[in-house]
């Protein structure tokens, strides 16, 4: 499936650098190289030369790659101009590979190749994008993991389970008078139960990749003055919000972002919730709602000398259902309490106090708890499609067992379910995908990719 026309593109990020690259994928690039440079570069070793324009004249100097086909990122013929790291130099450069019949490459439409090629799956392919946008540590080692195949080799394995099993089913289908008690001789049970217990393992751990990429959203919400700036700023280890004892300090969303084990929390201090004449305020308090609607995860901050007053109750009243709530009750050095965890009516509870650093480390654990963090090493990174697509399957093999533990007369349907929960599991990789979501998935990519 190698297209005919020839791609290029600025492969390096926008801005000044010692070095830009252009890469340039198609088929038969000698004559593109020897026309560009003046020179026909051997496989995969460095050749200084000039780019050169149409007159002749050197638009820059650098070293010029050519890795032929099939032994290459996309499959094709790909060439890699290393020039000087300059924006007009690399628009330059790109142009006159424009004029000699190159077009300008789509989003993602270097990846895409590779994946049409047969160069990396679809999952490895995300994963380059993946590994790009990595915003931790743990993130990008998880995206390596996933580049390199092993998302890939587990959902294979899955797939090979899966037709082993439908293998026996189709048999026993296919030649009913033999009369072979399948459920028995098969170890259908003890196969689908062998299956059912690895899918709800790739799915946690697909669960802990998506969550290193995305992270947790968490709003600091409540009355003014009961200390979430100040929670803010012990959170992130830093005087990013204004701290005064004049209620109504902040008037607009603060954002940070901090890692726990790796994960990315995004912490959003809001405007203080209360009726105000101020229209600066209102606004400020419409915005927080706002903020609310949108995150994961609410911490409803109260004075812990005070407790929780009716104005707190309504707030909590007002919060959409599906969120996740931590009451946390600062102050707790002016109350004499000490820092805990425990339970109420309306969720989970945390004393603590932010100015002098009393229970934050409660507060972090029961963030990643919300978040279904544990310590794993083995994580892959995962999107929203992947974990839709393993919870399909594992939908299917449940309803397979609950057919086969119902009649035997039915193992048609049994089959069925398992070629479904195959089918779901091949749209993780690219088996079985459709042609518009292949468009969807790579126009995320940046334009070099």
């Amino acid at each position: 499936m190698i297209p005919a026309d020839t791609i290029a593109a600025i492969a390096t990020a926008p801005g000044r650098g010692g070095v830009g690259v252009i890469r340039i994928s198609g088929s038969n690039l000698l004559p593109f190289a020897l026309a560009l440079t003046g020179k026909t570069p051997q496989p995969r070793y460095a050749t200084l030369a000039d780019f050169k324009a149409a007159d002749g004249a050197a638009v820059d100097s650098g070293i010029l790659l050519f890795f032929p086909n099939p032994q290459s990122f996309t499959g094709e013929d790909v060439l890699e101009l290393q020039g000087h790291g300059g924006p007009v130099v690399m628009q330059m450069l790109l142009a006159r590979c424009l004029d000699l019949g190159a077009r300008l490459a789509e989003p993602g439409e270097f990846s895409r190749r590779a994946f049409l090629n047969g160069k990396m799956d679809l999952a490895q392919a995300e994963a380059v994008a993946d590994l790009i946008d990595a915003a931790t540590t743990s993130a990008a080692r998880s995206a390596v993991r996933s580049l390199q195949g092993e998302f890939s080799r587990v959902i294979g394995e899955l797939n090979e389970e899966l037709i082993n099993l439908r293998m026996l089913v189709e048999a026993t289908l296919d030649f009913p008078e033999e009369d072979i008690d399948f459920l028995q001789a098969a170890d259908a049970f003890g196969r689908l139960t062998r299956l059912q217990g690895k899918l709800a393992e790739v799915f946690d751990r697909a669960g802990q990749g998506k969550l290193l990429q995305s992270g947790l959203h968490v709003v600091l919400a409540g009355q003014p003055n009961v200390g979430k700036s100040s929670l803010l700023n012990r959170l992130t280890g830093d005087d990013l919000a204004i701290v005064t004892p004049i209620a109504g300090t902040t008037r607009d969303a603060l954002r940070s972002t901090i890692q726990v084990e790796g994960i990315p929390l995004h912490i959003i201090d809001t405007a203080g919730l209360r009726e105000t004449e101020d229209e600066v305020e209102k606004i400020g308090i419409e915005r927080s709602w706002q903020e609310i609607e949108r995150s994961d995860v609410v911490l409803l901050l109260v004075d812990a000398r005070h407790g929780v007053s009716q104005a707190d109750r309504d707030i909590l009243a007002r919060l959409p259902e599906r969120l996740q709530r931590i009451t946390v009750y600062n102050k707790i050095d002016l109350a004499g309490r000490n820092p805990e965890r425990h339970d109420e009516a309306d969720g989970v509870a945390i004393s603590l106090s932010a100015k002098a650093n009393l229970g934050i480390e409660l507060l972090r654990a029961e963030l990643l708890k919300i978040a279904g963090w544990h310590q794993a090493e083995d994580v892959f990174i995962a999107r929203e499609r992947h974990l839709r697509a393993l919870s399909a399957a594992r939908q299917h093999v449940d309803s397979a067992r609950q057919v086969a533990e119902g009649k035997i007369s039915a193992l048609d349907l049994f089959a069925e379910e398992l070629r479904l929960a195959q089918q779901s599991l091949g749209e993780i990789t690219g088996e079985f995908t459709a042609d518009d979501l292949l468009g969807v998935i790579f126009s995320r990519f940046c334009i070099g990719k």
